[in-house]
């Protein structure tokens, strides 16, 4: 009986492991950063500049990534890129007061800047890593691995700089870095992986893969859904405080606890699920988000004890690791190795200006629309992402587009 899940392939582990612990650190940063940052201005906006400096490299480099996915080895692109991170994090050894927050704003971009880069490599070397069948307990794993760094690196994050300082989280961060690093380092070379267009053909650029007409359908939702993120990110807070009348305390276990959910669906997805179709996944967890997010928003008028938002909150976070698992899949099967470097480095200018959108629709909060209204929108708009996933999502009795995959895995599952 073939085991289908992407634990069993040695360099997946690997691949898991490397992420696992960059995760952490990158957790332990974001945490602390944004506190250094207010810290030193006293203001939100400033804090809030620094959450949009991080989409800024997702938009502008996105046909940068897609080249340099396409034309190098992407265990060697990452290697450099984990070291590269890792060395972009020392300058915040020199940030002291506010004199000195455009330096902090700097490593926030050189940052961001690695990891709009970064993140497609990862997510095209996947399938030269693992075969098609276990492509969704391999992409729910790498979503597992999101949450357990933020449940270990969030609070570790807030200890170390409680009783340390920031050049404390910027050492421990820039070790996670360089291991993962060496880990990366050990992955076996694959036939998959260009050193220049090893095959004979140049990869595809950015406006070829986003003019792939088989994969508008996956585009369009994960813009939708990226929107619904970023009206979260902001919308979240105000819900807390206002309908829900929550405290500052509240307000963090509501944010956390949705990891609980995210950890439980990424271990039955990732070990448990057999024979899981991409599309289902996607468009089935879509309704559940909005579903579960209309829920909450609207549950004020019923009660705002704090109990059912914990439970509802711990829910919610498992349609997210399944909608981002199933869609992940689908763009890796649909395309071709040639490709996908393209292909993710668009879904990160997609994601990047969809978050950007809903950041900025949930500033009309204060506006004469008003706050319910908004989280009606944000809820209703991922339940258009399931309506989009469902009517325009490959079918899977199409034939998936993987120019190689059987032959490859064998070998690296021994």
């Amino acid at each position: 009986m073939t085991v289908r899940t992407a634990f069993a392939i040695r360099a997946f582990r690997r691949l898991w492991g490397a992420g696992l612990i960059s995760e952490t650190g990158d957790w332990l940063l974001f945490i602390a950063l944004p506190l250094v940052v207010f810290d030193l201005t006293g203001s939100a906006v400033g804090t809030a500049i620094a959450f949009l400096l991080e989409l800024v490299p997702a938009v502008v480099l996105a046909p940068l990534a897609a080249h340099l996915v396409g034309r190098f080895d992407r265990r060697w692109l990452m290697v450099a890129l984990n070291v590269g991170q890792a060395l972009a994090l020392l300058p915040l050894l020199w940030v002291n007061d506010v004199g000195d927050l455009p330096i902090a704003y700097a490593v926030i971009v050189v940052h961001a800047s690695l990891s709009a880069v970064f993140e497609p490599a990862k997510n095209t070397l996947l399938p030269e890593l693992v075969d098609t069948e276990r492509l969704v307990s391999a992409n729910a794993l790498i979503g597992l691995n999101q949450n357990l760094g933020r449940l270990i690196g969030g609070p570790l994050g807030g200890v170390l700089l409680a009783v340390g300082d920031l050049g404390v989280i910027v050492a421990v961060d820039a070790i996670t870095y360089v291991v993962s690093a060496a880990l990366i380092a050990t992955l076996p070379a694959v036939n998959g992986s260009p050193r220049g267009a090893a095959a004979g053909r140049s990869p595809e650029g950015l406006l070829a893969a986003l003019r792939v007409s088989r994969l508008r359908g996956a585009y369009a939702v994960i813009f939708v859904s990226s929107i619904a993120q970023g009206m979260f990110l902001v919308l979240f807070v105000l819900f807390a405080f206002g309908p829900l009348h929550g405290s500052d305390a509240d307000v963090g276990l509501l944010r956390g606890i949705q990891a609980v959910g995210a950890i439980v669906a990424g271990l039955v997805l990732g070990f448990l699920a057999r024979g899981s179709s991409p599309r289902v996944l996607a468009t089935a967890s879509l309704f559940a988000f909005g579903a579960l997010s209309l829920a909450i928003w609207n549950l004020p008028a019923i009660t705002t004890d704090l109990w059912p938002y914990v439970v509802l909150f711990a829910a919610v976070g498992a349609p997210g690791v399944v909608m981002i698992a199933g869609l992940i899949s689908v763009l890796q099967e649909e395309s071709t190795a040639g490709q996908r470097g393209a292909v993710f480095a668009a879904i990160g200018l997609v994601g990047a200006l969809g978050q950007a959108a809903g950041i900025l629709l949930a500033g009309f909060s204060d506006g004469p629309i008003g706050l319910v209204p908004l989280l009606e929108v944000q809820g209703g708009l991922y339940v258009v992402a399931g309506a989009i996933a469902l009517l325009w999502l490959p079918h899977p009795a199409t034939a998936p587009l993987i120019a190689k995959g059987a032959a490859d895995a064998a070998q690296l599952r021994r």
